[in-house]
């Protein structure tokens, strides 16, 4: 019976055959134990001489490290092991040999992992930040399916820019100019003009020169956006969407987490409904705590993000910025035009920002003011102006930066271990 390692636990008693690689090994006398895994787990095989023959137990106390096998046994629980299970092997087949494995039992610079980025995948610490990667992409669309969203794919070669930033990668798309999408907002607006609530989950890039251990060249959203939804209906649909998503990987990536050593008590309290504080209020606690290098007016930088997130134990909304440092499609306050009904999500334990929402103009004298005062006024945007021409309505939006969330959620602490081949200011290789 051929199975994997992650539904050994129904065949306990049983003989089964697993196509694996031997992550690593080791021998005591005439006992030899070998780390196998095979891409949906690991799992410990015991090779007893006695049971095996004198051939086959110097075959593989001969084994390389990364070598392919087939390696069949029988089923046995094992309550030391993460697992709950192991292999006492009775035969195995080698089916290639790996010969001197660049990546060994012992410290490497990250600049050599990196370049070996395609090897370090299979290190169990990797591939347990990418199954919980794979969690949260699995729970996300859970969430908006079981609620009622279409998923709509965003083009990524655009004619303009979703935020009029200068932050864009460039390229000619025939005889016009094109940029690689930094958002795919302005065109989930049309997208919940038609379906009502929509997200969408695809790939975006920033041309920022930024080496900090948040960012990244290229990197994934999800970004939903509602008709009929003001900016307060925004944050519930965030913070139960952020709920959801911890509490999936707690269930499902349990042996995950505790390869990642991650402090699961932390994240066993992410549950909605989350703190909120006002930018006002926020600009007072950072200068509070220290920070005289910033006025109201001003964005936060990392620093201030980290203090204001070490007075909550929760993911905590910063919201109400003001108008000038953020994009021209904020709606404004009613109650208070200089600042925009938006907000940040800011991750505890210091890993920032996670999401960015507000509520969308929607009324187009508003809008075309927005227009010119951006110099927006040449034909790429005209199709987002007629969102509001065209059957207005309120609406709002929110995009989730995946990396940061899974480098939260995993305990990880640079987002270039969160994508499974990171695009860096230096690094384009492998």
């Amino acid at each position: 019976m051929k199975t994997t390692i992650s539904e050994v636990s129904k065949y306990v008693g049983e003989e089964v055959t697993i196509g694996a690689w031997l992550a690593n090994k080791r021998s005591s006398g005439k006992i030899a134990f070998l780390q196998l895994r095979d891409g949906t787990g690991f799992m410990q095989g015991i090779v007893v001489k006695a049971d095996i023959g004198e051939e086959k137990f110097t075959e593989a106390k001969g084994l390389t490290q990364e070598s392919s096998l087939y390696v069949t046994g029988t089923i046995v629980e094992d309550t030391r092991s993460p697992l709950g299970f192991e292999m006492q092997v009775t035969d195995f087949e080698l089916i290639h040999e790996a010969v001197d494995y660049p990546i060994t039992p012992k410290e490497h610079g990250t600049e050599f992992l990196m370049d070996h980025r395609h090897l370090w995948l299979r290190s169990k610490r990797q591939h347990a930040v990418m199954k919980v990667r794979n969690e949260i992409i699995r729970s996300t669309y859970e969430f908006f399916n079981d609620n009622g969203y279409t998923k709509v794919d965003p083009p990524i070669l655009t004619g303009s820019s979703a935020e009029g930033t200068t932050e864009l990668f460039h390229t000619k798309y025939f005889d016009e100019d094109a940029y690689l999408s930094q958002s795919g907002q302005l065109y989930m607006e049309a997208a919940a003009m038609a379906f009502g609530k929509v997200f969408s989950f695809g790939p975006t890039f920033r041309a920022e020169k930024s080496k900090t251990r948040r960012h990244l060249i290229e990197f994934w959203m999800i970004e939903p956006e509602m008709a009929f939804m003001d900016h307060e209906d925004s944050l519930e649909v965030q913070e139960q969407y952020v709920s959801h998503v911890v509490q999936s990987v707690l269930q499902n990536c349990k042996i995950e987490l505790d390869t990642l050593e991650r402090d699961t008590e932390k994240l066993e309290k992410i549950k909605a409904p989350f703190p909120r504080i006002s930018y006002d209020d926020a600009i007072q606690l950072v200068k509070e705590k220290g920070f005289d290098d910033i006025e109201w007016g001003e964005d936060f930088g990392a620093p201030h993000e980290t203090a204001i997130a070490e007075a909550f134990d929760m993911p905590v909304f910063i919201t109400n910025y003001p108008a000038d440092i953020k994009a021209f499609y904020m709606k404004p306050d009613p109650k208070r035009p200089e600042v925009v009904l938006c907000a940040d999500l800011i991750a505890p334990e210091g890993y920032g920002e996670i999401i960015g929402g507000s509520q969308r103009i929607d009324d187009l004298e508003l809008m075309q003011q927005r227009y010119e005062e951006h110099d927006l006024t040449g034909d790429a945007y005209r199709w987002y102006l007629q969102l509001r021409e065209f059957g207005s309505v309120p609406h709002s939006g929110f995009g989730l930066g995946l990396e940061r969330t899974v480098a939260w959620i995993s305990g990880v602490e640079h987002v270039r271990e969160t994508i499974p081949f990171p695009r860096l200011l230096n690094r384009l290789y492998p």
